[in-house]
């Protein structure tokens, strides 16, 4: 007699979450209008919410955080530029080469010599060298923060060493980007308004669809100017959707909920702790993404996936994503399916 398959647990991203009844109501009653033609009113009450939220003058809502973090690298690089990011950064390692490809620019790994996804300030200022050269010296005139750093096991970087690397490229003539995607977990984490964690940068990423519940949608905020801009690029790059106030007012729905991203803390720590204690090596989670060391990667993911446990690979190690739509019991269920091996 065959024995039933598990229910699965799905810990793959803290993207595969589904609207819940009250974010789909929301999307319904939506008021729209031509986002491209003459504006759509819940995308622009989105907007301007978002940009409250992060410090900035404005903002611009863009169908993905690869979309907005490539209108930004296009209006901050030139064809032939260098720009710098921490090692792992989503702008280098997760976007599919658009930095270099569309945006022109060519990165440069910075280590994590502060801590996970950190370079220190003096590390960010032998590689920014000289910003005078010569005319054929190499210019770098950006740097790509993150913060939550994903690859780094979604690490956070407090506001005092935030502001050390921004005040480095700042003194260096720089601009600064932040890929924000999951800025709402380090502010949660770090207990400080997201705000807190924009202080000197240009210009900001940040998504609705890591762990808050949207199916879709991210913001890119900086100055005005740097918004109208960003409209162009946009346009450009097929992002002028049309009545997307359905979509953001997922989004507005998602805003509401940034504070229940602390359960989902505590249900990675709770998870990592319980991982550690059956021996597996781990990180100790800043925010939801629990990092596992094992040396034969393949055959764990396969043993797990017997399971009915979804993960996938980063950076070499295993990672399990909490979000919304797991619950505690559900990471109980997990631990015991891993004692047990079933």
């Amino acid at each position: 007699m065959t024995s039933r398959p598990l229910p699965l647990i799905d810990f793959r991203s803290d993207t595969v979450t589904r609207p819940d009844d009250v974010m789909r109501q929301a999307m319904a009653d939506a008021e729209v209008g031509d986002n491209v033609l003459d504006g759509d009113p819940t995308v622009g009450a989105l907007e301007q919410r978002a940009a409250k939220l992060l410090g900035m003058p404005a903002a611009l809502w863009t169908p993905s955080g690869t979309m907005a973090n490539l209108i930004a690298l296009s209006i901050h690089l030139q064809r032939g530029d260098r720009f710098l990011a921490p090692r792992g950064a989503h702008v280098i390692t997760d976007e599919l080469g658009s930095a270099a490809w569309l945006a022109g620019g060519m990165p440069e790994p910075l280590e994590h010599d502060a801590g996970p996804g950190r370079p220190t300030p003096e590390s960010l200022s032998a590689a920014i060298g000289n910003p005078r050269g010569p005319y054929y010296a190499l210019h770098t005139p950006l740097l790509c923060l993150e913060n939550t750093h994903n690859s780094a096991g979604g690490a956070v970087t407090p506001p005092d060493e935030h502001a050390r690397l921004v005040a480095v490229a700042k003194e260096a003539g720089l601009t600064v980007h932040l890929d924000g995607a999951r800025l709402w977990h380090a502010a949660v984490a770090l207990e400080v308004p997201p705000a807190a964690l924009t202080v000197g940068v240009d210009t900001v990423s940040a998504c609705f669809s890591k762990g808050l519940g949207a199916p879709v949608g991210s913001v890119v905020a900086g100055s005005r100017e740097f918004v109208e801009k960003a409209r162009r690029m946009r346009q450009m790059l097929g992002g002028g959707i049309r009545q997307g106030g359905v979509l953001a007012a997922a989004c507005m729905v998602a805003l509401d909920r940034v504070g229940d991203l602390a359960e989902t803390h505590e249900n990675a720590t709770r998870l990592a702790t319980g991982l550690a204690e059956h021996g597996w090596e781990v990180n100790t989670p800043d925010t939801n993404i629990v990092q596992v060391t094992a040396p034969d990667l393949e055959g764990r993911l396969a043993w797990l996936a017997g399971l009915g446990i979804r993960t996938l690979p980063s950076s070499g190690r295993i990672r399990f994503v909490a979000h919304r739509d797991l619950s505690a019991a559900d990471i109980e269920e997990t631990l015991q399916r891993i004692k047990t091996g079933g």
